[in-house]
């Protein structure tokens, strides 16, 4: 492992130059690795596995569109597609990759699948941390291990198919064979990791779920929301409210900010921006931290977890999150953004 100065603190991280796609192979030579479930993270892990040599098999409920996709993508009923249970009972490595709320559901009929030396592998770390709610208490005689991509299942095989892979974290929670770490750390370069960094299964989720519900994707909608709602209550058009708020942003300024950092983004931008930005930034981080300290103490308390679990259980679910998407779609601001998209160079009509 290399050990690299993260802002004035040493980690250390395991990068593929020192763990090369080579060693991951033969590590891997002998295990079956059975994804369990095509949903999210599944397609593009298994995928990126297949792609890199990997014996992969697919576990999915038959007569499911996620089923459908699978055979799509290439996996074939009966010889890299199976049931669930089946191919938990087939695989040597199990990528426990349903759900939160359908792991807790399904554990019962997998658990007795898993075999001695089996690993029982997650891209999250909800369902053990979490265990008094999803009753997901993994048996003694297997590795229970951890790869999470810091990215949606889309950006995983995006950005492998562009070579350039994604970060995750990895953690080790039970090593039964004395081969955990090796064979999680094989499963992280397999699956396209840029680097890997160590964590625990209580670090992951605790991180995760503040930043899904913070910067990532709550805050972000909601500060885009209040200031392109102040915007328009001044007589400013939708396209100016959107672009001011949401098209510069993710079209250029994020984009600076990914190559070279805030401070970079900040010196390729007008004086007047650049002093702006410094006068207010601490203005917003001051109003936010509370917020953020309510986040992150329901999320520890486990709060967070049985707010999703018991939403997530529901069996009109997936109906009530197409409305609540819709809302979203709807809106103003959103069908504001279709049209500005629409008006991207790319989107020209030619001729």
């Amino acid at each position: 492992m290399a050990k690299i100065n993260f802002g004035g603190t040493e980690e250390t991280v395991v990068t593929r130059d020192e763990f090369p796609l080579e060693k991951a192979r033969e590590v891997l030579k002998n295990e079956v690795v059975a994804v369990l479930g095509y949903g999210v993270q599944g397609p593009a892990q298994a995928m990126n596995m297949r792609d890199n040599g990997i014996n992969v098999i697919i576990g999915q409920r038959e007569g499911t569109a996620n089923w459908d996709k699978a055979i799509a993508d290439g996996w074939i009923p009966g010889k890299t597609l199976f049931n669930v249970e089946d191919a938990a009972e087939k695989g040597t490595v199990i990528q426990y990759l349903l759900s939160d709320a359908g792991q807790r559901s399904q554990w019962p009929s997998i658990v007795e699948h898993l075999n001695d030396g089996d690993m029982l592998y997650f891209s999250h770390g909800f369902s053990i941390t979490f265990k008094d709610d999803t009753g997901v208490i993994p048996p003694p005689h297997v590795d229970v291990a951890l790869v999470a991509p810091k990215g949606s299942g889309r950006s995983v095989r995006q950005n492998f198919l562009e070579g350039s892979g994604i970060n995750a974290s990895f953690a080790v929670h039970q090593d039964k064979t004395g081969r955990a770490e090796e064979r999680t750390i094989a499963l992280g370069i397999a699956v396209g990791a840029g680097y890997l960094f160590p964590t625990t299964f209580e670090k992951e989720v605790y991180s995760d779920l503040t930043g899904e519900r913070g910067v990532l994707m709550g805050a972000m909608a909601g500060v885009m929301e209040a200031q392109y709602n102040e915007l328009r209550q001044h007589g400013h058009s939708p396209s100016e409210a959107f672009n001011e708020t949401v098209e510069e942003l993710t079209q250029s300024l994020i984009r600076l900010v990914g190559q070279n950092g805030m401070d970079w983004m900040y010196a390729n931008c007008s004086t007047t921006a650049q002093r702006g930005a410094l006068d207010w930034k601490n203005k917003f981080r001051d109003a936010v931290a509370p917020v953020f300290k309510d986040l992150y103490q329901s999320v520890v308390t486990g709060n967070e977890a049985r707010i999703t679990l018991e939403a997530n259980s529901q069996p009109d679910y997936r109906a009530k999150l197409d409305v609540e998407l819709a809302a979203i779609r709807d809106s103003e601001m959103w069908r504001a953004g279709a049209a500005v998209r629409s008006l991207r160079p790319e989107n020209w009509k030619k001729g």
